[in-house]
């Protein structure tokens, strides 16, 4: 089982999906003359946009269920991960992939707003609406919300769960099984409450966790900062293979790179347009950016505080490739999140393990809330005259039970299994992006139009003759009679 799961893995994350990911987010940087840099200022502003309604959440709520998604066991045990199969120079390729992605984050978001609908009280979108909306393709729609489902609810939250459990047993000694009961405790107290509960919990948790998780890298940073330097040499020279002691793993850092990367980031995956969907705002293209900016929190902040703290405290290992290690400063420490813990630990013996758990522990746990809300959306999708509850209630089922399941299955599995869920996601959805970009452009140009001529750039559908956008259509203004 375990060999299946490791093939399956590799046909989906072959070289061909790496190549696509990197030249759409080329592309889409080029098409929308770099808006990631550009729109950094409209970006932030947009961000603490409170406005919402009964049927849509606030363009922070959004945000934050998005990086709920986005921040995650990527960005502890995923950076470590990358290092230690392709060395430094993996964290590189993580920024650029985090660059690039954040256009592609951009045009998926905004798809996600402009297909947008009102269902089940309260507005849904994401891949599955905009490539039926969009591209006219129905079975292609229903194959992405299959497979959506299948990794939100089955492949994706064991890799948090196991994290946690794997954290909180190296550092308070915890047995999985009893993480694993009360984590799926809270979990289910949250997701029957619906998409409000969860927006409101992801709005207070998700400022705290990376507040805080960045605040430690700094305290770090600023007690290594003579270093910085020679780390970030350290990772440009050894992502072009120039760093003799990392010398043949150039294509294993571009590979893991980029899979951590998109596995963080989840630039260009599918998964961020749902909860774009749900704000409510003026204009799609506010969403976009608020979403483009997520990319940056996710990758350029939390992942890289991560990386710097590792390399500070060298207390990380790399595989050779053929076999044995290239380097193992930490002899006996197995991949993984144990590497951060031991980081901290160099500076805050006390309080470092127990600290990293913790943040396991928040980025993880919201990042199940977000995939039980994209699953949710997948399977209102599938009803088309609204989900029954029985269904809602399996499916609530499914994601408690493989929640428990993960935390006390083998990480190994766990994260091959995630891998494809990501991998799947992102061959379905980049391609349906590339194939529907016109809309997206077109909504960008026209919020440009708005801006330059001093407006509130408000959005109409019919004005810019994008069909299937019912949630946009402005009511049609009576003749006047004189």
């Amino acid at each position: 089982m375990e060999k299946l799961i490791t093939d399956i893995n590799n046909i989906v994350w072959s070289n061909a999906l790496i190549l696509l990911c990197l030249g759409t987010g080329i592309y889409f940087s080029v098409i929308t003359r770099f808006l990631q840099v550009r729109y950094l200022r409209d970006m932030i502003r947009l961000l603490f946009n409170n406005q919402s309604s009964q049927t849509g959440v606030s363009s922070f709520q959004a945000f934050s269920i998005a990086i709920a998604g986005r921040v995650g066991t990527g960005n502890i045990a995923g950076v470590a991960t990358a290092i230690a199969m392709g060395g430094p120079g993996a964290i590189f390729w993580m920024w650029v992939i985090a660059f690039l992605g954040s256009a592609s984050a951009f045009i998926e978001a905004t798809l996600g707003q402009i297909y947008k609908e009102v269902k089940d009280g309260q507005y849904r979108g994401g891949p599955a609406f905009y490539i039926e909306k969009g591209l006219g393709m129905k079975w292609y729609a229903v194959v992405f919300a299959l497979a959506t489902i299948v990794s939100m609810v089955f492949l994706l939250p064991g890799v948090q769960s196991n994290s946690i459990a794997l954290g909180i047993r190296n550092a308070f000694a915890v047995p999985p099984a009893i993480t694993g009961g009360a984590i799926t405790l809270v979990l289910a107290l949250i997701i029957f409450g619906g998409i409000k509960r969860i927006g409101k919990v992801a709005e207070w948790i998700v400022p705290f966790m990376a507040g805080a998780y960045i605040l430690m890298a700094i305290i770090i940073i600023g007690m290594n900062i003579t270093q910085i330097p020679a780390v970030l040499s350290l990772i440009i020279r050894s992502a072009f293979d120039l760093e003799p002691a990392f010398a043949g793993v150039f294509g294993m850092a571009i590979s893991w790179g980029v899979k951590r990367g998109i596995y963080s980031n989840e630039a260009g995956q599918g998964t961020a347009p749902h909860a774009a969907a749900a704000a409510e705002v003026s204009h799609p293209v506010e969403q976009g950016l608020v979403q483009a900016f997520s990319v940056y929190v996710d990758t350029l902040f939390v992942c890289t505080a991560t990386a710097f703290m590792i390399l500070f405290t060298g207390q990380y290992n790399v595989l050779n490739p053929a076999g044995g290690f290239l380097v193992e400063q930490v002899p006996g420490i197995p991949i993984g999140s144990e590497y951060t813990q031991q980081a901290v630990n160099t500076h805050f013996p006390a309080l470092g393990g127990g600290f990293v758990a913790i943040a396991l522990l928040l980025f993880a746990f919201t990042t199940i809330m977000a995939y039980y809300y994209i699953a949710e959306t997948n399977l209102s999708y599938l009803m088309a005259k609204g989900t029954p509850k029985v269904l809602l209630a399996l499916l609530r089922a499914f994601i408690l039970g493989a929640t428990f399941y993960g935390s006390i299955k083998t990480a190994e599995s766990a994260w091959a299994l995630g891998d494809i869920g990501v991998g799947i996601m992102a061959w379905l959805n980049i391609i349906a992006i590339l194939l529907l970009q016109k809309p997206a452009l077109r909504a960008l140009k026209d919020y440009q139009t708005q801006k330059n001529a001093g407006l509130n750039p408000e959005f109409d559908s019919r004005q810019l003759k994008i069909k299937n956008a019912e949630a946009w259509k402005k009511p049609e203004q009576e003749p006047v009679v004189r």
